[in-house]
């Protein structure tokens, strides 16, 4: 490892990333702190223990992923995503359940969720595939393939229960954005998610219908009365109209009753507080208790007494609400925000279309992971189980973010030999 690799490593992320997982140990100590056990943050039978052996390991994957040479990442690529994509499919066979999701590999205690790696993996293949000479994406077959890339892991994620995973895969199609791909299908996507919310939130559908009909008389009247405008928008009102229509037959025959109710519980959680409504309900009290200073550390009542479940993965972002209050919470956006300004900064500066690709891929994940989490946690998503980068416990969660970051650190710490290299 020579000495101006590491000068050339870009030192503020690296001082993001530190005060995120020391920040997020301290938080999972608080969610099972318990006085009167007086156990210290140290004790490998907490969490809290656990995790400052997964933030060790974590030190060991970094110094790995910066000794290794530079090409390795990109030759990899698609080797890699052929052994995940088998490793994707032996988990619903061999692998065991936890928390309701068939999604990890192992021998005992002790496992991985290779999903958590399949997003690393699939990032390179991605950038790997649009870095290849002559690509242009505009190209039917350019985008079946990327398509293909993301879909397929993400459908055998699927298989294993873990629909919030899956997801993330979808934040790939910014990425297809960025070099070039036309917007349809964003706006397409958006859209769509925006109707299926109104018509749960409208009680009687009629005017949803009379809405649709109205809006598209209104822009075949102002418009030009040309047959194909006009066949265009009532083709659209017509697609808008089944889009409608299909949300009673999506939300009672197509989702699972688990998801049904995290659907009801983003709509109105008070509905049934003490059921479907409860973490919903739990977390928004926790963070809103905090107030502007918060409770202080290691004194949050929602924490100590378990009122919100899955507090020290999915929901930690409570713990910070409720015992650091608003600077607590507005500290913790902020890192992030600074987070994916600096990906930016560095996938800008990129002269090599695969090193770009894969910021820009790890932005999108990042960027997912931490609108998504801290959504669900207020009520402005559904609850659908993804960590927060850096801060939930567990090891697979944090030595994947660990590695997608540090692959990009170590890309960029070459950005002046790239060209002559690869």
């Amino acid at each position: 490892m020579r000495r101006n690799e590491i000068s050339n490593l870009d030192w503020v992320t690296i001082l993001i990333y530190l005060m995120m997982i020391a920040m997020g140990w301290f938080n999972i100590y608080a969610v099972v702190y318990d006085e009167a056990a007086g156990r210290s943050i140290w004790d490998l039978s907490l969490n809290s223990g656990r995790q400052l052996i997964f933030i060790g390991a974590s030190f060991i994957i970094i110094m790995v992923i910066v000794i290794m040479d530079l090409r390795f990442y990109e030759a990899f690529a698609y080797v890699g995503y052929g052994l995940i994509v088998i490793l994707l499919v032996l988990v619903p066979v061999i692998g065991k359940e936890v928390g309701g999701n068939k999604a990890w590999l192992g021998i005992g205690p002790f496992g991985v969720q290779p999903s958590e790696f399949a997003k690393f993996i699939t990032t390179l293949a991605v950038a790997k595939y649009i870095a290849t000479v002559g690509f242009k994406m505009d190209n039917v077959r350019n985008q079946a393939v990327l398509f293909f890339i993301i879909g397929l892991p993400m459908a055998l994620i699927l298989l294993q229960k873990d629909t919030g995973t899956a997801l993330v895969f979808t934040s790939f199609i910014l990425v297809f954005y960025r070099e070039g791909m036309s917007p349809f299908l964003i706006i397409l996507g958006v859209g769509a998610a925006v109707i299926f919310i109104l018509t749960l939130l409208v009680p009687n559908q009629i005017y949803l219908y009379a809405g649709v009909a109205l809006i598209a008389l209104v822009i075949i009247l102002l418009g030009k009365k040309k047959v194909g405008r006009i066949a265009l928008v009532s083709v659209g009102a017509l697609m808008i109209s089944g889009v409608i229509a299909s949300v009673d037959y999506v939300i009672t025959d197509v989702l699972k009753p688990h998801q049904q109710n995290r659907v009801k519980a983003l709509i109105n959680p008070d509905a049934d507080p003490l059921g479907y409504g409860w973490n919903v309900t739990q977390s928004k009290i926790a963070i809103g208790s905090g107030g502007f200073w918060g409770k202080g550390f290691l004194e949050g009542t929602q924490t100590k007494f378990d009122f919100v479940p899955e507090q020290s993965t999915d929901f930690i972002f409570c713990t910070i609400g409720e015992e650091h209050g608003w600077v607590g919470t507005f500290l913790v956006v902020s890192l992030f925000v600074a987070l994916l300004l600096r990906i930016v900064h560095l996938a800008e500066r990129q002269k090599n279309r695969f090193t770009r690709m894969y910021a820009y891929g790890v932005l999108v994940i990042f960027f997912f992971h931490f609108t998504i989490n801290i959504g669900m946690t207020i009520g402005l998503f559904p609850v659908i189980g993804i960590p927060l980068p850096f801060f939930s416990y567990g090891g697979s969660s944090l030595w994947g973010f660990t590695v997608l970051l540090f692959v990009l650190l170590k890309l960029d710490s070459h950005r002046g030999e790239v060209l002559q290299r690869i």
